[in-house]
């Protein structure tokens, strides 16, 4: 068997910056992936210029059953360090808004830079491989993969969670947490589009591809951003970050026209008007949203903004300002950016993210149960709980029985 001081297993956003620091740390590390492309996920986010971190990332931006865990990473791997990194590779990027990060060119610029934090470590990959066990082994662990078998004092899981799985998502990371004795917080699909009944979104199937601002509302989360319609339901940074906090059998509260007070507006230029209803909430409203809500009011559709009465315009602007509806489902782990759950955090060092059942065995990234909003959050995670794991192996100096192999 060839020795290793640490194996990683994942090759995607934390796991190949974990290998990289570990190596140039001074640790000897294997990094395993069993798809034939390292970071998939890198690869695709961002609309192919990956939203690579948010400026402004801090605690509240995340969701866990132990929300206190992540405030020591983010703390001590800020987005300004990753920030930091990303210059000295020369890779330039703009922010886009609230705080959002993006390559200038190509996602595939921020692989290369990790790929040559690996070589830079001497960081030994082996991709194609898959991994068939892991087991204890003394102080160590022992890993049986398609290329051999491997000794190694410290195993981190970085393999993600199920979201998207034709670009290679898995359970493994919580089969071999539940192997070693490990809870999970219950897994589900986040970021992610909402579905609803076929019939009950009939009404609105036509709007698909029409966008607006909106505020959103469901359990703890509230936000401002943008709906999109879609043919079976809801989509659009609105509905992606709502569906963290929505929970089946839940309705979310939409208020379609956020920056205004449709009631005193409609009432304000209703004397004198001469104007449609429609027509004048379609200043409002993209039009197609305004005829096909006035289509669902009898009687409200043709009338003129100045015949109709006051308690009729109040009662629209109720519908339009706090629409409530609730959604049937989700599009699932196909659609969702990131998988909600994972691996119980309270059974983890939030400083190393290191086990407490099992020393050496450590999980970072996506199958913790940290799930950050939509706009470059869970991307900082993975930075941050990857660099607290490769510090906390390189200062441990844990070594193989044996001598290492690079």
């Amino acid at each position: 068997m060839l020795n290793f001081d640490v194996v990683v297993i994942g090759a995607g956003a934390a796991g190949l910056f974990c290998a990289g620091m570990a190596g140039q740390l001074g640790c000897s590390v294997l990094l395993i992936d069993h798809a034939a492309k390292v970071a998939e996920k890198i690869r695709i986010s961002g609309g192919g210029r990956s939203n690579f971190t948010n400026r402004d990332a801090g605690p509240a931006n995340f969701l866990s059953a132990n929300p206190h865990f992540c405030r020591s990473a983010l703390a001590r791997y800020t987005p300004q360090d990753f920030i930091s990194l990303v210059q000295r590779h020369r890779i330039p990027w703009h922010e886009k808004h609230k705080g959002q990060l993006f390559c200038d060119e190509s996602a595939e610029d921020l692989i290369g830079m990790l790929l040559r934090e690996c070589d830079q470590g001497r960081v030994t990959r082996w991709q194609p491989c898959g991994v068939q066990a892991v087991r204890r082994a003394g102080e160590g662990f022992e890993i049986d993969t398609d290329r051999g078998g491997v000794r190694t004092a410290c195993v981190v899981i970085a393999t993600g969670g199920l979201s998207i799985p034709k670009i290679g998502a898995t359970d493994f990371g919580y089969r071999v947490a539940k192997q070693f004795g490990h809870r999970l917080i219950e897994t589900r699909p986040a970021l992610v589009p909402l579905t609803f009944d076929a019939a009950a979104w009939a009404p609105f199937a036509a709007l698909a591809g029409l966008s607006l601002p909106v505020g959103i509302h469901s359990g703890d989360g509230d936000f401002l951003e943008d709906l999109l319609f879609t043919h079976r339901g809801l989509s659009g940074p609105a509905v992606l970050q709502i569906s963290s906090f929505w929970k089946p059998g839940s309705p979310l509260q939409i208020d379609l026209a956020p920056d205004v007070d449709l009631a005193q507006h409609l009432a304000q230029n209703k004397q004198g008007a001469k104007r449609k209803l429609g027509n004048e909430l379609a200043t409002l409203l993209p039009a197609r949203l305004a005829e096909s809500w006035l289509a669902r009011q009898p009687g409200l559709a043709d009338r003129l903004l100045a015949d109709t009465r006051d308690r009729d315009l109040q009662q629209l602007a109720r519908g339009l300002q706090a629409w409530e509806l609730t959604p049937s489902g989700t599009e699932g782990y196909r659609k969702a950016e990131v998988t909600a759950g994972g691996v119980d955090t309270r059974e983890l060092s939030s400083q190393t993210m290191e086990s407490s059942r099992v020393p050496g065995l450590h999980f970072i990234g996506e199958v913790v149960d940290v799930t950050g909003w939509l706009g470059g959050y869970n991307f900082q995670w993975a930075w941050a709980s990857a660099a607290a794991c490769a510090r906390a192996l390189a200062e441990t100096r844990v070594h193989a029985p044996q001598e290492s192999a690079r």
